[in-house]
């Protein structure tokens, strides 16, 4: 039992009046595990209730994210505890330093906060998709101060939180189960805009990424300058891959297009020639 004492009071390190013996570093390490296991046991819960639908996957993760954080924070505290450094007398002699760096890392500090209040207002989740000036990501992950988004080039985006919380963000997600979508297209002079219209709407209804085949709806626009111009509107939940939906119903229209004799007229220009007599 002495033997054991002797060990656990052993000096790994002294400097001034400090010191640090086996038993602190067993008490750290003791906690960290501990903190690893607690983590794992609510996320595990967590997970389960999102399995049997109580939870959606957003909601899952912005909870155990906020979980995660104060349990660390608590679990930092003890360990600093353990080492024998009181948490109120360094706050109390940091409290200086702490108000400068404070305004050197404003814009970090925003984003921290703009951080919990996404996952505390559930504004945005994880798996939402989101326009952001026109470039379309779905959201992998929110983090503390920034979050994280696939582009449709399969890119990473990192994100600000501050720049979620404060900038125009169109969230698709936020939406219907479904989202309208248009296709323009423009015809030669002379077309018969009844067989446009109706190969147009075939076009899309051959689509299996096309919701409710009756609410595709082709409309004549405008008389344009070279071309009848026409819209092609329907609905599809594929949000984040819709432009390839687009690509395949353009390819469908250019094909029946061929088979009714439709063309799509070249633009047009008009060039004047003045003459000059010297």
């Amino acid at each position: 039992m002495e033997s054991i004492y002797s060990i656990l009071e052993f000096e790994l390190f002294h400097y001034k009046e400090n010191s640090l013996v086996v038993l602190e570093v067993f008490a750290v390490v003791t906690i960290y595990i501990v903190t690893k296991l607690i983590l794992f046991l609510i996320k595990k819960t967590i997970n389960r209730k999102h399995k049997f639908n109580k939870l959606n996957a957003g909601n899952s993760f912005a909870l155990f994210q906020i979980i995660k954080y104060i349990v660390w924070i608590v679990a930092i505290g003890l360990m600093l505890e353990a080492i024998g450094i009181k948490l109120t007398f360094l706050l109390a002699g940091s409290a200086a330093l702490l108000v400068g760096v404070g305004l050197g890392l404003q814009q970090t500090f925003n984003d921290i906060l703009s951080g919990i209040i996404l996952l505390f207002d559930k504004s945005l989740n994880v798996g939402d998709i989101l326009d952001i000036d026109g470039d379309v990501v779905i959201i992998k992950e929110i983090g503390f101060r920034t979050s994280k988004g696939l582009n449709r080039q399969q890119i990473i985006v990192t994100l600000p939180n501050s720049f979620l919380t404060t900038n125009k963000v169109i969230n698709w997600s936020n939406q219907s189960m479904k989202t309208l979508f248009r296709i323009n297209v423009g015809v030669a002079y002379g077309s018969d805009v009844d067989l446009v219209m109706k190969v147009l709407n075939e076009s899309a209804t051959e689509h299996p990424d096309v919701l409710n085949k009756k609410s595709v709806e082709s409309r004549f626009i405008n008389f344009g300058d070279s071309s009848l111009d026409f819209s092609l509107l329907f609905f599809s939940k594929n949000l984040f891959g819709i432009e390839r939906v687009k690509s395949d119903i353009r390819v469908i229209i250019n094909q029946k297009f061929i088979e009714n004799n439709i063309s799509i007229p070249f633009p047009q220009v008009d060039l004047h020639l003045r003459s000059r007599i010297d």
